[in-house]
């Protein structure tokens, strides 16, 4: 697989990353990229996506703007960790094997703690049980190899939070009672919003590219309506849509088929198609709750793993992304900017503030 290095460096120095490890391993099939944005707080922390890219270039592109993401969301969270991911270029399906995930367990180790490693598209608990078998930095294990377990439960609480907080600032109270709620993706996390949309009284529509996800989800909740496809779901009169499947869902033409003094909060990272469309949904009226900052749940409970978990702990810090929400779209409102500035200026002040405490030597 070709990819030009100049660009690769390129694209590194223009992001401002530290670090950019390429892992093969040919005897398992191994092709893998770990990105460290930054390790100013702490050791990188972030998901291991396993997916098909079309190229080299494109899995790049993919850890440099999510491990940059992971950064901004750790700061922004107040945990003590900087932002780091890694992807595994194939099919989970077909390409996943036990000697590649050991390989690539290996690779983990050897950057000795730099990199902190959990769970995303395409790999699941028990993947961190087998690469933990090679590796100590390795979060999102399952409680049997002492680990807290799937994320997703926490990543949709922070969800909901985020969307009780931009309730209370947009209609002036935090319930969902009555809103029409539109979720675009039932996997993982999408799978966990609908019941406590549904235990605040809220009124769901969910769709979905698979048809046995949305048949299941159903079948547990048969009071969530179905739309068919995303456009149709875009095309209700929906309070609140919630992009909760790949990155890239808010473009241009979404933003403009949605009712303006809508609020938009999801689990999907990295939602927005362009920069340029945090602004076209202020110019609109739409309320935006950036995804770092909402679904930030499941960074939460894996961070906790790392010091022995506990449920209520981490629980009671997802909690609070309501109160980090609500002060993001504070700040974005008393300045004028959108909320994606208004999170981005706090990430940015918490790694320049903590950081320059690096300063101060310890032995």
């Amino acid at each position: 697989m070709h990819i030009d290095s100049i660009d690769a460096f390129d694209s590194v120095y223009r992001r401002g990353h530290e670090q950019v490890v390429f892992c093969a391993d040919r005897p398992t099939g191994l092709r893998a990229v770990i990105a460290l944005y930054s390790t100013a707080l702490g050791p990188g922390l972030g998901g291991t996506r396993f997916h098909p890219y079309p190229s080299t270039a494109a899995a790049v592109a993919d850890v440099l703007d999510l491990s940059q993401a992971m950064a901004y969301k750790n700061a922004l969270a107040g945990l003590d960790h900087g932002g780091g991911k890694a992807v595994i270029i194939g099919d989970p399906d077909r390409d996943k094997s036990e000697p590649l995930l050991l390989a690539y367990g290996r690779f983990v180790e050897s950057l000795a703690g730099r990199y902190v490693t959990a769970c995303d598209v395409g790999t699941s608990v028990a993947d961190m049980d087998v690469i933990a078998r090679e590796s100590r930095w390795v979060t999102g294990r399952s409680e049997a190899d002492g680990g807290a377990g799937d994320s997703s439960v926490l990543t949709a609480l922070g969800v909901v939070q985020g969307m009780r907080a931009a309730a209370q600032a947009r209609w002036g109270t935090p319930s969902l009672a009555g809103r029409l709620v539109g979720i675009a993706g039932v996997g993982k996390v999408g799978r966990a919003v609908t019941p406590l949309l549904l235990e605040d009284d809220a009124e769901v529509v969910v769709t979905d590219v698979d048809p046995a996800a949305v048949a299941a989800l159903r079948r547990r909740h048969p009071a969530v309506r179905v739309a068919e496809t995303t456009d149709k779901l875009l095309a209700e009169p929906l309070d609140v849509y919630s992009p909760c499947a790949l990155g890239g869902a808010l473009t241009q033409a979404v933003i403009g088929t949605l009712n303006s003094g809508s609020i938009i909060c999801g689990g999907a990272n990295n939602q927005l198609a362009e920069p340029s469309c945090a602004d076209a949904m202020l110019a609109r009226g739409i309320l935006y709750c950036p995804d770092y900052c909402v679904n930030a749940g499941g960074v939460i409970q894996v961070a906790d793993e790392l010091h022995g978990f506990s449920f209520p702990r981490a629980r009671a810090r997802a909690e609070k992304i309501f109160d980090t929400t609500l002060e993001v779209l504070r700040v974005a409102d008393r300045e004028g900017i959108s909320p994606s500035v208004a999170a981005d200026r706090l990430a940015e002040r918490r790694m320049a503030e903590v950081s320059g405490l690096r300063r101060i030597h310890l032995p």
